[in-house]
């Protein structure tokens, strides 16, 4: 049996909100005055179980987190605790995301939140230095009626920290409810100040918002397995190298597959497109990524090639604007 090796792990789709440590909720809440829970309580809270039924129930774990997470420190903290946890499980490269307009319950502004999300990454960067693990920042903008703003203002903090911890931009939330054809002004915007950008589809909704977000310009795709519904699409997304950022278990737990057998990631890899694994959200989900990665060689019987692909799909599919970054990436997995 393949045994996922336990160093070079890449993970480029994983929520901060939905990856907060148990331990680390109890401490900020304890920290801000607020309600300490604990036990089973707090997991229900925080982590789905067998009867979630799809991805708007999945949606409602990050409530509690996200309550969590409403002043500077909380969020510098969440990021900073978040590296070291994925750097002790054997990441080389991480791209944590988040939605900066979730996190102003308590008065904060965007680019407040922005700049303490990024205070934790250099706070780690400087205590680990060149040894340490590599990571960068996703800003998520937001599905829903009556945020264009919001979103647009998403968008400003990344211009202006891009570069400096933000490597590109995401569109997150309930994607049937609220289709991606709806938020074309903001990837315009995005597109005119070249920020690379990532667009969940292809999960609740079908391929119709895969191919909207490709032609607002995605560089990668979201989950994105119900391309297969779409031979055209499926064609496209091989020929133009398209990455799909998978996430098995996630996708198990919102009802997009019943069972891991139908999972798709051979059928995706048989067809040319460029797949890399992720786990979405460690918490919520119960899942770190070498877990993620072990699933799939136990499950499709994957060998040493096969997991190799994978990882150097993820470092190809990096964020990195620097060729010799990349390159460095892969000799480091």
């Amino acid at each position: 049996m393949m045994r996922v090796p336990k160093e070079g792990l890449i993970d480029l789709h994983v929520h901060l909100d939905g990856s907060l440590g148990f331990d680390l909720a109890q401490k900020l809440a304890a920290s801000q005055g607020m309600e300490v829970i604990s036990g089973e309580a707090l997991r229900a809270r925080m982590q789905v179980t067998e009867n979630c039924r799809n991805l708007n129930d999945y949606l409602t774990k990050f409530d509690y987190p996200l309550s969590l997470m409403q002043t500077e420190e909380a969020v510098k903290t969440s990021v900073y605790e978040l590296l070291k946890i994925q750097a002790s499980q054997g990441l080389v490269y991480s791209e944590i995301r988040f939605a900066p307009q979730l996190h102003r319950q308590r008065g904060l502004t965007q680019r407040s939140v922005v700049a303490a999300a990024v205070g934790g990454l250099e706070k780690y960067r400087s205590e680990t230095g060149a040894e340490g693990m590599a990571a960068n920042l996703i800003l998520c903008c937001m599905r829903g009626g009556d945020n264009r703003d919001e979103n647009m203002e998403t968008v400003s903090a990344a211009e202006e920290f891009f570069g400096r911890g933000v490597c590109g931009l995401d569109l997150a939330g309930a994607e049937a409810l609220f289709p991606t054809g709806n938020f074309e002004d903001v990837f315009k915007l995005a597109g005119e100040k070249n920020i690379p950008f990532t667009i969940h589809a292809g999960e609740a909704d079908g391929p119709e918002s895969i191919w909207k977000a490709l032609e607002f310009g995605a560089k990668r795709i979201g989950h994105g397995v119900r391309c297969l519904e779409d031979g055209e699409l499926v064609r496209y997304l091989a020929e133009n190298k398209i990455p799909l950022e998978l996430c098995p278990t996630s996708n198990m737990n919102t009802k997009i597959f019943h069972h891991i057998s139908e999972y798709p990631l051979l059928r995706l890899m048989d067809a040319g497109i460029r797949v890399t694994v992720n786990t979405d959200n460690m918490t919520v989900s119960g899942v770190t990524v070498r877990e993620e990665l072990q699933l799939m060689a136990d499950t499709f019987g994957l060998g040493e090639q096969e997991i190799g692909q994978l990882l150097r799909n993820s470092a190809d599919s990096a964020f990195l604007a620097d060729a010799d970054e990349k390159q460095r990436l892969k000799m480091k997995k």
